[in-house]
């Protein structure tokens, strides 16, 4: 289906840049239009001056004005996916109600935790894992850039999965694929075999497992990667014939490029298997063989990618962790 069919049947796709190289390319923000002549946002893109140039370009280039927006639905809560839609609420210059999945809620809701609140607790919690002060500061530096390119909003209310959103030419459904993030929604719509997938299925990059501590800062009550190859598998189960991503263009054939996927998540396990072989590591020496060529301020992306298949490989009781000395070691089971 091509970009003029999508528009006859009132989805709209805007690519906005983001700063961001490993996320696959633009953010994008559909703008799928209403019964009633308005408009429903999936995704806002990101809130920097770029993307709020970008946004305006595209409301332009299709003919629709951000006072007819009618309410925006957030994939979840990223700053690249969520980072204008104050700036939008601002251009309608009235009141747009906001959604998000529950769990996703305090990422982007004004009364939610702030980096840096958290930042220490995400600082400890890697200090346990191996890393070196130098990278703890790149991460902590890398983190605070993040996320000054979102702005809070006011007021965010919780979308149950199940609910059936209905628009001029669609029903979508909104499902619950957490993995990315614990609050991960995608639209459905069955009869016409579209799925808005967010960053749950991506062409040609594979989502980041990435770590989520509790509100103690204890680790564990979400494991990412177990929920991702849960919630991935009932999408490849769905009979598709084009998925909208949350980067780049959209795709057909997800079955194949999530058994591609899943492929590789087992041979990046057994490269960790591989790598225990000589002994207990630190989830960031297993990274640093992983990543050789990461950047400093990537590190949390590494190392979450690296923790995240570390729980997989215990939960199949391949791989055992031991805490000693505050450091927390993985080594190959018996």
């Amino acid at each position: 289906m091509t970009e003029a069919e999508l528009a006859g049947l009132g989805v709209h796709r805007i690519p906005v840049p983001i700063p961001f190289p490993q996320a696959g390319g633009p953010v994008n923000v559909y703008v799928i239009e209403e019964r009633d002549g308005g408009i429903l946002l999936f995704d806002s893109g990101l809130g920097s001056p770029e993307g709020h140039a970008a946004l305006e370009a595209g409301f332009a280039r299709i003919g629709r004005r951000f006072d007819e927006v009618t309410r925006i639905v957030l994939s979840h809560g990223h700053v690249d996916h969520y980072g204008a839609a104050r700036f939008v609420q601002e251009r309608h210059g009235g009141s747009i109600p906001v959604f998000a999945h529950p769990a996703d809620v305090s990422k982007v809701a004004e009364a939610g935790w702030r980096w840096r609140d958290r930042a220490p607790l995400y600082a400890a919690h890697l200090a346990r894992l191996g890393v070196p002060a130098e990278t703890l500061a790149a991460v902590a530096t890398e983190g605070e850039r993040g996320f000054g390119l979102a702005r809070r909003i006011a007021e965010v209310r919780p979308l149950e999965p199940g609910t059936i959103l209905e628009t001029r030419h669609l029903r979508l459904e909104v499902l619950h694929m957490p993995g990315h993030t614990p609050g991960l929604l995608c639209l459905h719509d069955r009869e016409r075999r579209l799925f808005f997938s967010g960053d749950h299925l991506l062409e040609k990059v594979s989502p980041n497992p990435l770590i989520e501590l509790g509100p103690d800062g204890r680790d564990g009550h979400f494991r990412p990667l177990l929920a991702y190859v849960e919630s991935v598998g009932r999408m490849r189960a769905l009979d598709l014939d084009l998925v909208l991503p949350g980067h780049g263009p959209p795709f057909s054939g997800h079955r194949a490029i999530i058994d591609a996927l899943l492929g590789f998540y087992e041979r990046r396990q057994a490269r960790i298997r591989e790598v225990l072989r000589d002994g207990p590591r630190t989830a960031y020496e297993i990274s640093r063989a992983l990543f050789p060529s990461a950047r400093p301020g990537d590190a949390f992306l590494t190392i979450s990618e690296t923790v995240a298949n570390l729980e997989l490989l215990e939960a199949r009781g391949d791989v055992v962790r031991e805490e000693q000395g505050g450091l927390r070691r993985h080594r190959l089971a018996g």
